[in-house]
């Protein structure tokens, strides 16, 4: 008998519900909020709000898009954590009261595993382009870098993480230092394209076994640029291709030689991306180089399951349900976790 898991995803400024039947997407809708952009990042405040005003046309959405009825769904998977407290509490409450109104199970879903399933979801029976257990994922997002152990759908080890910022993180920051936009990091990696990688030279930091810091790399950048413009105020202007250029470059660097020795130390020839940094097209472009190099097997997401989405969180709420993984109406979301 197949099963229907509708997904809620809240953890951040995207509002999101999905619905799956079995481990094939039927429908995966994604509310944005634009707000947060005058501001040069996201507004816990402003983000809860907002999630208040998408959560229950974006679920209405979600269930008319996949072609089924309230009635049928057979669980509700929901976002408890890591993520920002108020937008959490949204999709935690609504899920809750979604599941206590159609007595439904509720499942709870860790935000970082859901980034890592996303390589499991189908978009039609004959999709059957997964990797195989174990393999090793690098998780890149605006709050977390992470080299995982995959070894099965629910059962995941960190080898391998950052110990301040975030690949994301220095994306955002050394775009928020040029003068950039948020978010930074797309804008980054479309001027990269037109710049010259081997122009400026940054900081990479040693840190020992898999491990990763980003927090030296934007102090190099916020450096560098003050001494440049001292010499000359339009320094930015004048080179802001190869600034990119040569700063995706080194994050890029930073991240891929971690996982290059993660997967000769392993021995695992299977290597995934995940999380919204994985959109990155050098840092795809610098996976699938490597694949060659290396004879790896890689698994790069599809755009639209890179970023938050409820899509990874339904599909992972799938696979709890198969082990009837429930959780009782008490649970409460928590910004932080382990893992």
């Amino acid at each position: 008998m197949s099963v229907i898991i509708l997904g809620i995803e809240s953890s951040c400024d995207d509002t999101s519900a999905a619905v799956f039947k079995d481990d094939v997407i039927l429908s995966n809708i994604v509310a944005n909020q634009d707000v947060h952009k005058a501001y040069g990042g996201v507004v816990p405040e402003l983000a809860s709000r907002a999630h208040q005003q998408n959560i229950i046309p974006v679920v209405e959405k979600a269930i008319k898009d996949a072609g089924i009825e309230r009635d049928e769904v057979d669980a509700v998977a929901f976002t408890r954590g890591p993520g920002l407290m108020g937008s959490l509490l949204v999709g935690t409450s609504f899920a809750k009261g979604f599941a206590l109104a159609n007595d439904l199970p509720l499942i709870e879903v860790n935000h970082l595993h859901a980034h890592v399933l996303a390589h499991f979801i189908k978009e039609d029976e004959h999709d059957t382009d997964q990797p195989e257990f174990p393999f090793l994922c690098l998780l890149v997002s605006g709050g977390n870098s992470q080299i995982i152990v995959v070894r099965d759908h629910l059962d995941m080890e960190i080898i391998g993480q950052t110990i301040d910022d975030a690949a994301g993180e220095a994306f955002d920051k050394c775009a928020k230092i040029m003068g950039l936009p948020y978010p930074g990091g797309p804008l980054i990696d479309k001027l990269a394209k037109e710049g010259n990688a081997e122009a400026f030279q940054f900081s990479k930091p040693k840190i020992k076994d898999y491990d990763y810091s980003f927090s030296g790399l934007k102090t190099s950048v916020l450096y560098f640029l003050r001494d440049e413009l001292k010499n000359n105020p339009d320094f930015i202007e004048e080179n802001k291709a190869d600034i990119c250029a040569s700063l995706q470059k080194t994050i890029i660097d930073i991240l891929m030689d971690k996982v290059v020795k993660a997967a000769k130390e392993t021995g695992i020839t299977q290597v995934a991306l995940a999380g919204g940094v994985s959109a990155n097209s050098g840092l795809r472009n610098r996976l699938t180089e490597l694949a060659k190099e290396k004879n790896w097997r890689t698994f790069i997401p599809k755009f639209s399951y890179t970023t938050d989405n409820a899509a990874m969180i339904a599909i992972n709420g799938y696979h709890k349900y198969l082990k009837k993984e429930f959780i009782g109406q008490d649970a409460a979301p928590f910004a932080r976790t382990e893992f």
